[in-house]
């Protein structure tokens, strides 16, 4: 390994630790998924239409984003309202114990977990607004970089001698490089197998005659793209609608649910698998660290991180233990 190579490392290492004490993880996440967008775009190689279509797709995401979130905010109160009620009826009846035995009592606690984060309402406009110009602002770069800005503003660099400079962003470069390489393997795989995911839990809903079932596929498919977790918060929600019919209705969809997963892991293994070759016990660890340094980002680049981590230290040659020599 050069020096310039591992001067870049140590910047890239400063670079995250950075990105997690100042809570850009939501910016970051938007850059690489703009870049991607605009990469899947590019047919044929002309970036005028990938641009185009990136705006389009762009504008089309935030609008359904807001519809989404609007219906969600009117819908998810009355799923619960039915779906609590019948869910701790099916407990008692069991002997299950229940942290909560209502509706309100559950409100009740996920206000005070957000009260101690957010001290008074107004805070949560403003978080909201730092989230949008960040994700904004991520999107900006994401076609800025697409459109092909560099580290410098002059465009007769290459003509210019090497110095330090050219140096460590060409190995910056390099390492970014990577870092997306690794996004979108991770992501290009997590999105197959959420589409796949979300086809199947549809056609169930929709067979079985589930109420809210647009919304409630939207939210499968936007939990999918978390993993493991994300799986976890769409399916209580669907089990919850079920126990709203009956108990049996609630059984069969958790019965329908652990054979979609039984069935996820074998997508995990096949498209996953082949492409990250991580242990699943080390991508729970990343995404327990993802979560407590940068929150729902963090566990969505969680395992793009040991992906990336995995690349570069397979592509370094490790020096040979010397045995000690004997007096």
């Amino acid at each position: 390994m050069s020096q310039y190579s591992r001067v870049a490392y140590i910047i890239f290492a400063v670079l995250v630790v950075l990105v997690a004490i100042l809570n850009l993880g939501t910016f970051l996440l938007a850059t690489l998924f703009g870049y991607f967008a605009l990469q899947t775009f590019c047919i044929g190689g002309r970036r005028r239409l990938s641009v185009t279509l990136y705006l389009v797709a762009m504008i089309t995401v935030v609008v359904g984003l807001v519809y989404f979130s609007s219906l969600a905010y009117r819908t998810f109160p009355k799923i619960a309202d039915a779906a609590i009620p019948a869910v701790v009826e099916f407990a008692e009846k069991n002997g299950i114990q229940l942290p909560f035995t209502d509706y309100s009592s559950l409100k009740s606690a996920a206000l005070n977990e957000a009260q101690e984060g957010f001290a008074v309402v107004g805070k949560y406009a403003t978080v909201a607004s730092v989230k949008f110009v960040l994700v904004v602002a991520g999107l900006v770069v994401a076609m800025s970089i697409f459109l092909g800005s560099g580290w410098t503003t002059d465009r007769n660099v290459s003509s210019e001698p090497a110095n330090l400079y050219l140096a460590l962003t060409s190995e910056l470069t390099a390492r970014f490089k990577s870092f997306y390489d690794s996004f979108a393997k991770v992501m290009g795989a997590q999105i197959v197998i959420s589409a796949i995911n979300t086809a199947l839990t549809g056609i169930f809903l929709f067979a079985n005659h589930y109420p809210y079932a647009g919304l409630l596929i939207t939210f499968v498919f936007l939990c999918g793209l978390i993993p493991i977790v994300g799986n976890i918060v769409s399916n209580s929600l669907i089990i919850g609608v079920g126990f709203t019919f009956s108990s049996r209705a609630g059984l069969y969809a958790f019965a329908f649910l652990v054979v979609i997963h039984k069935l996820e892991y074998f997508l995990n293994s096949k498209i996953v698998g082949s492409r990250i070759k991580c242990p699943m016990w080390l991508t729970l660890v990343g995404l327990i660290l993802g979560e407590k340094l940068m929150g729902v980002p963090g566990m969505i680049l969680a395992p793009v991180a040991l992906h990336f981590i995995k690349v570069e230290t397979e592509a370094l040659q490790a020096q040979p233990v010397r045995a000690p020599s004997g007096r």
